[in-house]
């Protein structure tokens, strides 16, 4: 049991140590409104992490075999990424000295629902759960109720990975200015749309 949650723990914190569009999300918003808002954010991706880890083992990437389904989750998914891209690139060129809106993720609540949202606009990803749990299963490491602590491992590795990264964040934005965190909007959106194109042409593409 206390092997499959280490197993768990490792899977989830390694696929969040991954760059991605959501890291991308985490930096530039812990740098913009600060730490509580970067952990909220990591906690809506280890949830969703973990349903999705659950839908994988549960055999619910099935469902993506039928293609009307996995050409609506490809697309929503991309139109989620893209939309987040833009309004960072908005926020990039805005004309202003500091100071968030309303609109922005400004606040740990609002953080943490705009994760759970972006998180989930690749469902695609269940079917890569799905394939980590064969392999598991494969190795005798989710059998059982050890399936329970592999999830409950992959939770804790998500959202370990993403309290380190908002912590250190957070601490190299004390010497972050203003024309620094407009790059960085920039950046992160031109990577959330770079991924949501990526997303939008593997789904077409297959």
């Amino acid at each position: 049991m206390i092997a499959a949650l280490l197993i768990g723990f490792g899977l989830g914190a390694s696929v969040a140590a991954q760059l991605g569009p959501m890291s991308l999300l985490a930096i530039r918003s812990t740098l913009r409104s600060g730490i509580a808002v970067g952990l909220a954010i990591g906690a809506g991706i280890a949830v969703i992490d973990t349903l999705y880890a659950a839908a994988g083992a549960a055999g619910a990437a099935g469902l993506l075999t039928f293609e009307p389904v996995r050409l609506v989750a490809g697309v929503a998914g991309a139109a989620v990424l893209a939309y987040l891209g833009i309004k960072t690139l908005y926020s990039a060129f805005r004309i202003r000295l500091g100071g968030e809106t309303g609109e922005e993720l400004a606040t740990p609540r609002r953080a943490f629902v705009v994760a759970l949202g972006a998180t989930a606009s690749n469902p695609l990803t269940i079917a890569s759960w799905a394939a980590v749990f064969a392999a598991a299963s494969t190795a005798g490491a989710a059998e059982g109720a050890a399936v329970l602590m592999l999830l409950a491992g992959v939770g804790l590795g998500s959202l370990t990975w993403m309290a380190i990264l908002a912590g250190g964040v957070s601490i190299a934005g004390r010497f972050v200015g203003d024309r620094m965190l407009r790059a960085v909007d920039a950046l992160a959106g031109l990577g959330l749309l770079g991924f949501g194109g990526l997303l939008a042409y593997r789904t077409l593409r297959d």
